[in-house]
C-alpha cells in the first residue's frame, strides 16, 4: 500500500477529548506514525471512536516518575508532540515544553486550548460555543431570535484541529530546515477569529451588517438559504452569481418580475416568502430531479444516514466502512501518496509493547516499567 505524504513523521499525542484526537487522526490519516499516550486502567476503547482511529496506545501512570521518563525518552524520538489539558498541566506532570525541548530541541510542542497559554480566561473552563462566541462567529450564526452553535465544528474542529496540524507541520518544515523545534500555542478562539477573516473584511467594506439574518450569506438574502419541501425534507439552495440565480427561476418556474431585484435588501424578505412558497410545492426528491447536479448551486440536506448513499459520496468514496462503522475518509486527497485510515481505534495500552520497542525501549527498559506499575 502506497503511504501517506506524512510517512515517517513521528507524533505522540497525550490523550484528550475532541479536537486534540481530530488532529492525532488527520496526521495519521496521512501516515504519520501517531503514539498516544492513554491513562492507564483508561477503558477499553470503541470502535466506533472514529477520531482515535489510525494511531498506537501506550497505557502509563503519569503519576510514576518511571512513567514520566518514558514519555521524555518517546519525546526524544517524535517530530511533534500535541496535548489537550489546561495551561500548567504538563508542567506540573514534569513533562512541560522547556523539559521538552531540553531532551530534544528539534520537537515541536503543540498545545491545544479553548483559550490559549496567556490571556484572562486562559485557565477558566469553557467548550467550542464559548471560544466563538468572543470571536463574533457565534454572533453571526443563527436566527434573528438567538445565536445558535454550529455542532463544535468551528471552534473545536474548524478553529482548533485543523489550525493544530496546519502550525505542526508548518513547524516541522522549520525544524527539519534548522534543527530548532518551538512551542505552537492553538487556542480555539485565535482559529476561530481567523477563521472570520472574510466576514470582518466584509464589515469593513460595509458589505456585512452586524446582525444576523440580515446579509447574503446568513440566510438573510432568498437566494441563499435552506428551503422545506412538501414531504417536510429540506434543500440548499446558493445562487448568488447571476446567471446561477437566472438558472433558478427558470428551474423554478418563477416569472415574477419582483425577483429581478436581486440584490435589493429591502427586498428580501418578500422575496424569501415567495421563494419558500414555491419549494413547498415539490418534495425533497422532485427538486433534487431538476436541480440537482446543475449551476443552480442546490443540493439536498441530507441526513447523517443518508449523506453516505449520496450518488456523489459513493462515487468519490467520501465514506467508508471500518468495523461494521460508517464513517468519513482521509481528507483532502494526494495523487502520488494518498492517505488510508492505517488501522481501528485502539484499545487502551493495545501497544505497550510494539509502540515501545519501535520508538527505541529495548526489552528491558519495557519490562522495567511493567515491573514499577508504570506501564
Amino acid at each position: 500500500m502506497t503511504k501517506g505524504p506524512l510517512d515517517g513523521v513521528k507524533v505522540l499525542e497525550f490523550a484528550g477529548i475532541g479536537p486534540g484526537p481530530f488532529c492525532g487522526m488527520l496526521l495519521s490519516d496521512l501516515g504519520a506514525d501517531v503514539v498516544r499516550i492513554d491513562r492507564k486502567g483508561g477503558g477499553r476503547g470503541s470502535k466506533a471512536d472514529i477520531t482515535s482511529r489510525g494511531r498506537r496506545s501506550v497505557a502509563l501512570d503519569l503519576k510514576t516518575p518511571e512513567a514520566v521518563e518514558a514519555c521524555l525518552k518517546l519525546m526524544e524520538e517524535a517530530d511533534a508532540l500535541l496535548e489537550g489539558f489546561r495551561p500548567g498541566v504538563m508542567e506540573r506532570l514534569g513533562l512541560g515544553p522547556d523539559v521538552a525541548l531540553k531532551r530534544n530541541p528539534r520537537l515541536v510542542y503543540g498545545r491545544m486550548t479553548g483559550w490559549g497559554q496567556t490571556g484572562p480566561y486562559a485557565k477558566a473552563a469553557g467548550h467550542d460555543m464559548n471560544y466563538i462566541a468572543i470571536t463574533g462567529a457565534l454572533h453571526a450564526i443563527g436566527t434573528k431570535d438567538k445565536p445558535t452553535p454550529p455542532l463544535n465544528l468551528v471552534g473545536d474542529f474548524g478553529g482548533g484541529a485543523l489550525y493544530l496540524a496546519f502550525g505542526l507541520l508548518a513547524g516541522v518544515i522549520q525544524a527539519r530546515a534548522t534543527g530548532t523545534g518551538q512551542v505552537v500555542d492553538c487556542a480555539m478562539s485565535d482559529g476561530a477569529a481567523s477563521l472570520m477573516a472574510m466576514f470582518y473584511g466584509f464589515k469593513a467594506s460595509g458589505m456585512w451588517q452586524d446582525e444576523r439574518r440580515a446579509n447574503m450569506l446568513d440566510g438573510g438574502a432568498h437566494f441563499y438559504d435552506t428551503y422545506q419541501c412538501s414531504d417536510g425534507k429540506w434543500v440548499s439552495i446558493g445562487s448568488i452569481e447571476p446567471q446561477f440565480y437566472a438558472l433558478l427561476l427558470e428551474k423554478t418556474g418563477i416569472t415574477d418580475p419582483a425577483f429581478q431585484a436581486q440584490h435589493d435588501r429591502d427586498a428580501w424578505p418578500a422575496l424569501h416568502d415567495k421563494l419558500a412558497a414555491v419549494i413547498a410545492t415539490k418534495t425533497r426528491d422532485e427538486w433534487t430531479e431538476i436541480m440537482g447536479g446543475t449551476d443552480v448551486c442546490f443540493a439536498p440536506i441530507l441526513t447523517l444516514a443518508e449523506a453516505p448513499s449520496h450518488p456523489h459520496n459513493v462515487a468519490r468514496q467520501t465514506f467508508v466502512e471500518l468495523d461494521g462503522v460508517v464513517q468519513p475518509a482521509p481528507a483532502p486527497r494526494f495523487s502520488a501518496t494518498p492517505g488510508a485510515i492505517q488501522a481501528p481505534p485502539p484499545g487502551i495500552g493495545a501497544h505497550n509493547d510494539s509502540a515501545l520497542a519501535d520508538w527505541g525501549f529495548s526489552t528491558g527498559e519495557i519490562e522495567a516499567l511493567k515491573g514499577a506499575g508504570a506501564l
